[in-house]
């Protein structure tokens, strides 16, 4: 693609900017609160990031139809769908939260899923019509679109979360409001709807063949692995500020200090990839996500929280950001939608585990959250050993072997 086609390119990063930091907001704002609400609701503590388990569950399960909606009739369709189930779920989990049902309130939390896996394609759309030169980059100014979610997403949670007798009401009618409106700038979004294969095209290769090839496989790993960690120790750190004594806004300080040190590098690590290679940037990542799992440990004063997820941000741009522009570059147009949703299908799938664990962890593998904050970061452990060693076979593997 030559560079003059970027200009169509560069408005459907504005856009898509737009969406991460308007739409995006409520995903902070669900894991600021998605523990707390849960914990206030649950009848076992243990279960207390049910409820974040079941918006990584929602994503998981949906990224592999609404990815073949968009590959039949365009990302538009996908991202309004996402919409929709984004508003559904705020809607639900309101109502969960007025009569004081658990089980209500898990069924809304899987429906915002249907959000947040439609977010998780806006770094894909950003490739669609870029040029090679540029993709790296419209990934990158996308993901960077999350510095104003985060900023916007916790401080609705401060304006919202006590506007109501019930805590966290006015956070899930605010996040109604969100998706209505966010769903209007896709109006503006252009990206040509896939053309429809003609009988003698080619079909690409299985999901399985895909998944043989050694670029692609490693990008999944790293990509299940940042993303999974950051939501391993993300969903744990509110229960854990305020387990170790500090109130929800604190918790919420944190929470922004980590969305933004996530998003904010975004602004360069597509110029970092181009100048430095895909894979150094990724490593750099796994390492980062390592080094905040040491801080973690060290201690639980405030300062130790804010560095550790400050980190735990920055590791994950590198090592995600880098693995979707691995895995962009690996696959052929025509399987676009069957890489992309099988991609989506296994880091969620991840992500749930992660999310599913942290509870349990937190709150139920020691006597104090001292202890249960320890076991969390402890867990960062063998997974990424997984994603460094998968890294380093790609790099040192002879370039003569299979095709990457």
């Amino acid at each position: 693609m030559s560079n003059t086609d970027d200009s169509r390119a560069k408005r459907n990063v504005m856009v898509l900017v737009l969406a991460q930091a308007i739409l995006g907001s409520q995903m902070p704002m669900m894991f600021v609160i998605g523990g707390l609400a849960g914990q206030s609701l649950a009848s076992n503590i243990c279960f207390a990031t049910l409820p974040i388990s079941l918006i990584v569950l929602g994503s998981m399960t949906s990224a592999t139809p609404i990815s073949a909606l968009m590959q039949r009739y365009g990302r538009r369709a996908g991202f309004f769908v996402g919409t929709m189930g984004g508003a559904a779920g705020g809607a639900v989990g309101a109502y969960g939260l007025y009569v004081a049902s658990f089980p209500i309130f898990l069924v809304g939390s899987f429906l915002t899923g249907i959000y947040m896996s439609a977010q998780g394609f806006y770094r894909f759309a950003a490739a669609d019509t870029a040029s090679d030169a540029f993709r790296p980059k419209a990934i990158s100014y996308v993901m960077a679109g999350g510095l104003m979610s985060a900023i916007i997403g916790p401080q609705l949670v401060k304006w919202t979360a006590d506007a109501y007798v019930i805590p966290f009401l006015g956070t899930y009618i605010a996040v109604i409001i969100l998706n209505v409106v966010g769903s209007l700038l896709f109006l503006f979004i252009n990206i040509p709807k896939p053309p429809i294969p003609a009988a003698d095209a080619p079909k690409g290769r299985t999901r399985w063949e895909l998944l043989k090839t050694p670029r692609i496989a490693v990008a999944v790993i790293c990509a299940m692995v940042s993303y999974a960690l950051m939501n391993l120790v993300m969903t744990s750190t509110p229960l854990a500020v305020v387990g170790c004594g500090f109130d929800k806004n604190i918790a919420a300080d944190v929470v922004t200090g980590h969305v933004l040190a996530m998003f904010a590098p975004s602004f360069f690590t597509g110029h970092l990839i181009a100048r430095f290679g895909v894979e150094k940037i990724m490593g750099l990542g796994i390492a980062i996500l390592g080094l905040a799992g040491i801080v973690a440990l060290s201690g639980v004063a405030l300062p130790n929280f804010f560095i550790a997820l400050i980190l735990l941000g920055l590791g994950w741009n590198f090592g995600f950001i880098g693995a979707t522009s691995m895995l962009a570059g690996a696959h052929a147009p025509h399987e676009r939608g069957r890489m992309q949703g099988l991609n989506d299908l296994l880091v969620f799938g991840g992500v749930t585990m992660a999310s599913l664990a942290s509870g349990g962890l937190m709150n139920c593998s020691g006597g104090s959250p001292v202890e249960g904050w320890a076991a969390v970061n402890y867990a960062m452990i063998p997974f990424l050993a997984l994603a460094g060693g998968s890294l380093i076979w790609l790099v040192t593997r002879p370039k003569d072997a299979s095709p990457a």
